[in-house]
């Protein structure tokens, strides 16, 4: 495993403290380093400058006191400055002094040639060694007002060197203060660094504290005061996941409440058939009471299938996937059949122009539509009369897809199409074989799909025409 990988995977197991500290200890140890590389750089730079004026001016005053008035080439050293420059560099000077053709030296004649070709009466600085020592030289070259006797050169050299011991002992002290003070600056950032983390983090402490001290039905809202602005975008999405959460504990709670009392009311209703069949002693009155509990059975199995058809459509998973809109159709056609030939009911299928082309499959969970189209097709025959026609048919377009079912019943009114739909819901005409749960299965299924469930009049004459229209992915709106 790599070195980065490794501080990744410390970064994702760390907490927010040890993460900041991984993430900004370096940082800062970095940045020290380049500062006081760059402070050793400045510092280098000043020492040179301030003792390359020394060597300049002890350049110039060899250079003011060489004279060939004599015939020769003589110079008249400054001892006086000598021993100061000496004082200041801290080690031992040395000069030169030479005619172009190298016939006339004065001084050091083994001192280091200057690395390029000096400019007449410009004065030049470098770096040598010299007898294995560090040195620092100013060289200087100009023309001499008379070659010297026995010389033919007319131009004289002059260079000075003083070992850099002095220098590299000035920005030695200076980088050591500058990295004491910025030991200091560095301390001073960490524990500033760390008390306004702690000032910082103290509402988060204080939120974790406050949900960690609330019970386990308690999903009231989290308030967002007092807290920083880069943390309420998450405590405003935990509220909204609270806020589902407390409207799917609602709704359960309901289901479970409605769901015992239908199931409570089918056990009592089977309870006292029984009792009444014991008591019975006619054997004709037995028969009716047994036939009565035979259908009271019915009716709790009916029931229990379609409570539990509604809590599969609430909390199961939609797997959508490609599938044939006419195979649905007939498959729930084929499934009812018996049931609308004991009322003599016509139930048919309409594949001409309402049908989505073969290209234009739709897209759905197939077993959750199966479900929600076999709804919708129980309740047209339960409430359509006897010798009466159901029509099922599909849809699409670019929007998305729809599956329909239209009777000749008696219709539900337009303000009671609202109201249906909702759990244990009934309409006016319901009959007694009903138990309001089959449309507000097709609804959820529906509203798990983002689409809706739509219950309008037929175009033509009296009758319920019933819509399960969802989205096409693409146009499918976000989610919540």
């Amino acid at each position: 495993m790599s070195v980065t990988q490794g501080i990744v995977n410390r970064l994702r197991r760390a907490s927010l403290w040890q993460r900041l500290a991984l993430l900004l200890f370096p940082a800062l140890l970095v940045v020290t380093a380049l500062e006081l590389w760059m402070t050793r750089h400045d510092a280098l730079a000043a020492a040179n400058a301030a003792y390359d004026r020394s060597l300049l001016g002890a350049l110039k005053s060899i250079d003011a006191n060489i004279s060939t008035a004599s015939g020769g080439l003589s110079v008249e050293l400054p001892y006086t400055m000598f021993e100061f420059f000496e004082l200041t560099a801290s080690g031992q000077v040395f000069f030169r002094v030479s005619t172009s053709d190298g016939l006339v030296e004065l001084g050091s004649a083994d001192l280091p040639a200057p690395p390029a070709e000096l400019k007449m009466g410009v004065p030049a600085f470098y770096d040598a060694t010299y007898f294995g020592e560090a040195v620092r030289l100013a060289a200087y070259r100009r023309d001499l007002d008379r070659a010297p006797a026995g010389s033919t050169g007319r131009s004289v050299l002059i260079q000075v060197g003083e070992s850099t011991r002095s220098r590299q002992e000035f920005s030695a002290r200076f980088v050591r203060s500058a990295a004491l003070r910025d030991g200091l600056v560095l301390a001073m950032l960490l524990c500033g660094t760390a008390i306004a983390l702690a000032a910082a983090l103290r509402p988060l402490s204080r939120l974790a504290r406050e949900v960690g001290a609330r019970t386990s039905d308690d999903l009231t809202r989290i308030a967002e005061t007092d807290l920083p602005a880069e943390v309420r975008p998450l405590v405003a999405a935990v509220n909204q996941q609270m806020s589902r959460t407390q409207e799917l504990v609602s709704q359960q709670r309901q289901f479970l409440d409605d769901a015992s009392h239908q199931l409570r009311t089918h056990l009592t209703t089977l309870q006292m058939q029984a009792d009444y069949a014991r008591r019975e002693e006619d054997p004709a009155q037995v028969q009716v009471a047994l036939d009565a509990l035979g259908t009271e059975i019915g009716r709790a199995t009916r029931s229990a299938q379609q409570l539990l058809a509604l809590g599969r459509s609430d909390t199961v998973s939609v797997e959508p996937a490609e599938f044939d809109l006419a195979g649905l159709l007939r498959e729930v056609a084929v499934d009812l059949l018996p049931l609308a030939r004991a009322k003599r009911i016509d139930l048919g299928i309409d594949l001409g122009v309402h049908s989505p082309a073969p290209e234009f499959p739709a897209v759905a969970d197939r077993g959750l539509m199966r479900e929600a189209l076999g709804n919708l097709v129980s309740n047209a025959i339960a409430y359509t009369p006897a010798e009466g026609t159901i029509t099922l048919f599909a849809a699409g377009d670019a929007a998305g897809w729809s599956l329909n079912v239209e009777d000749n019943g008696p219709g539900i009114d337009e303000e009671e199409r609202a109201a249906l739909g909702q759990r244990f819901r009934r309409g006016a005409r319901a009959g007694k074989g009903g138990f309001g749960l089959g449309l507000a299965i097709a609804r959820s299924i529906a509203q798990r799909h983002r689409g809706e469930l739509r219950l309008e009049a037929r175009e033509t004459g009296p009758g319920l025409h019933a819509i399960i229209w969802w989205p096409r992915a693409s146009s499918a709106p976000a989610s919540d």
